[in-house]
Parts: C-alpha cells; structure tokens; sequence
C-alpha cells in the first residue's frame, strides 16, 4: 500500500485516513516535532514529513499560530456584535470589509443571513472599553446603521480544531 498522497489527491474527499490523523494531531499541538508527529500517526519521519508538507502545499494548513489568554493579557470582555448596513452602499460595504479586517479588537468577523449584515467577535479590556470601541470606532464607520451586542458571560468551548471524520 502506497503511503503517499499522490498529486491527485488534493481534494477533501481524496483524503485518507492518515492525512486526516496528521491534521488531526497538528490541530492539537501545531509545534509538534517530525519524530513525534511520525509516531503519532505510525508513519516514517519521512512519509509523515513528505505528507506533512503535500498538506501545507495543497492550502489544508493555512497557517500556525500561538493561542493566546485574553483574560491573563487584561482583555476581560468578549462580545457576538451584530451589525447592519445602509442598502445600496456597495462602497461603504468594501470600505467596512477592509476597516474591520485590521481593527485588532476584532477577532472574527463574518457576512451573514439574517437580521444583520455582520456578525463580528470583539474583545476589549472591560465594559467602558467595549463602549469606546462600539459607539466611538465601529457604529462611526460609513455605511454602518446599527450595531447590536452580547457580551459573553461565561466561555463554553473555543476552539479553532475542524471535525475531521
């Protein structure tokens, strides 16, 4: 049996079991070591490396990255912020788009169905900084007719990982 990907196989669907093992363990420990890696997945360090790095090339690891405590970093404050736009704005839209997309309060932003236009997952330092930020910064931009919040009491699960069955 042949181990590894051939170039065909770039589609989700053409993924075999242990190319979903190896995305599976890097979701859990991205700085997991080639060896370790390898072991996890009962590959040779150099099929898992070759796979590894067909999965990277092929756009299924988009990037690696540290997750961070808001809370231990004093961003005590997380909230789901709903957001509606003018109609027939298409310039202000764009303008929105690419304003949101490097504002650092903002975590995640997505266009959505619906009531609203947007759905944006801000944090803050506190309550009055969440104030500031969404009266003074995100309901002032162009286009922008409403603004709604909730603010997270209590976080259940967060997680970046994808269900890979």
């Amino acid at each position: 049996m042949n181990t590894d990907m051939n170039e065909d196989s770039l589609h989700p669907s053409s993924l075999d079991r242990l190319d979903r093992r190896i995305l599976a363990a890097l979701q859990i420990n991205g700085r997991i070591s080639n060896q370790e890696l390898a072991q996890t997945v009962h590959l040779s360090p150099a099929q898992s490396n070759r796979r590894h790095r067909r999965l990277e090339e092929a756009g299924y690891i988009q990037r690696y990255e540290a997750r961070l405590d808001a809370h231990r970093l004093g961003l005590g404050v997380t909230a789901f912020v709903h957001v509606s736009m003018e109609r027939g704005q298409h310039k202000e839209v764009l303008k929105f788009q690419r304003t949101v997309g490097k504002m650092p309060e903002v975590l995640e932003c997505y266009a959505v169905t619906g009531d609203f236009d947007y759905v944006c997952k801000i944090v803050a330092r506190d309550l009055k900084g969440l104030s500031d930020f969404l009266l003074g910064t995100l309901a002032q931009l162009p286009g922008v007719s409403g603004v709604r919040s909730s603010i997270c009491l209590n976080e259940l699960k967060c997680t970046s990982a994808l269900p890979l069955d």
